[in-house]
C-alpha cells in the first residue's frame, strides 16, 4: 500500500471532526434523556401535555439543543470527507452525502417539535380540537422514533463506509477500523431487519443496533482528539 502523506488539512480536521462528534454526542443525549425523558410519558398523551405546557421553555432549549446536534453532524461530515478524501474521493463523497441525508432527517425531529408545542400553547387549536383530542394530536408530533431509525440506515451505512476507508489508510489503528466496519454493518443490517420485521427488537435489543457503532465513533473521536492522525506505513 503506498503511504499517503497527511497534510495540514487533514491534520485540522481531524481535531474538528473530534470535536464536532464529541460535543454532539453530549448534546443529544443531554437533550433526549435529560429533558425530554422526563417531559414525553409514554402512553399518556394528557400527561406529556401538561409537562411541555408546564417547563415549555425547558422544552425549547431541547428543540434548540436537537439543532445544535444537526449542525455539529454537518461539520462531522465535512471534516471526514476532507480526511478521507485522498483515500478515495468517491466514497468518501458518499460517506458524506450518506450523513447529510441523517442529519435532513434528524432536522425534521426539531420541526415536528416545535408544531407540537405551536398545537398545546395555540388557543385556537385547543377550541378546533378540544381538550382530548389535542393532546394525542400533539403526541404523535413528538415521537422520533421511526424518523431515528431511518436517518440511521444512512448514518451506519456511511460509517460501514468511513471504517473501511481508515482502514484502508492507516490513518487510525487497523484494529479499531476493522471494529468500526464491523459494528457500522451490523447497524445498518439491524435497521433493514427492523424495518422488515416488526418483532426484531424481541430477538435484537433496540440498544445493540448502535451501541457498537457508538463506541467506535467515540473512540475514535477521543483517539483523534489527543493523538491525532497517525502516518500510515508502507506496506
Amino acid at each position: 500500500m503506498a503511504v499517503r502523506a497527511l497534510d495540514d488539512s487533514q491534520c485540522r480536521a481531524a481535531k474538528y471532526a473530534a470535536v464536532a462528534y464529541l460535543i454532539s454526542f453530549v448534546t443529544v443525549v443531554l437533550v433526549n434523556f435529560g429533558i425530554f425523558a422526563r417531559l414525553i410519558v409514554r402512553g399518556n398523551p394528557a400527561e406529556t401535555a401538561r409537562n411541555i405546557l408546564a417547563h415549555e421553555t425547558l422544552f425549547r432549549i431541547g428543540i434548540v439543543g436537537d439543532l445544535v446536534y444537526c449542525m455539529g453532524v454537518v461539520v462531522l461530515l465535512t471534516a471526514l470527507y476532507v480526511i478521507l478524501k485522498p483515500v478515495d474521493q468517491n466514497l468518501a463523497l458518499l460517506a458524506a452525502f450518506g450523513r447529510l441525508v441523517y442529519a435532513v432527517v434528524w432536522a425534521l425531529v426539531p420541526l415536528n417539535l416545535f408544531t407540537a408545542v405551536r398545537l398545546l400553547s395555540g388557543a385556537d387549536y385547543a377550541r378546533a380540537f378540544g381538550p382530548d383530542q389535542l393532546p394525542v394530536l400533539a403526541r404523535l408530533y413528538l415521537t422520533g422514533f421511526d424518523q431515528y431509525y431511518v436517518g440511521l440506515l444512512f448514518w451506519s451505512l456511511a460509517s460501514t463506509i468511513c471504517a473501511y476507508l481508515w482502514f484502508k489508510s492507516g490513518y487510525v489503528p487497523r484494529a479499531l477500523a476493522a471494529f468500526g466496519l464491523l459494528g457500522s454493518a451490523w447497524c445498518a443490517a439491524c435497521t433493514v431487519a427492523l424495518f422488515i420485521f416488526p418483532t426484531f427488537p424481541t430477538i435484537v435489543n433496540l440498544w445493540w443496533f448502535d451501541t457498537p457503532m457508538a463506541l467506535f465513533e467515540l473512540a475514535l473521536s477521543f483517539l483523534l482528539l489527543f493523538k491525532g492522525l497517525q502516518t500510515p506505513l508502507a506496506a
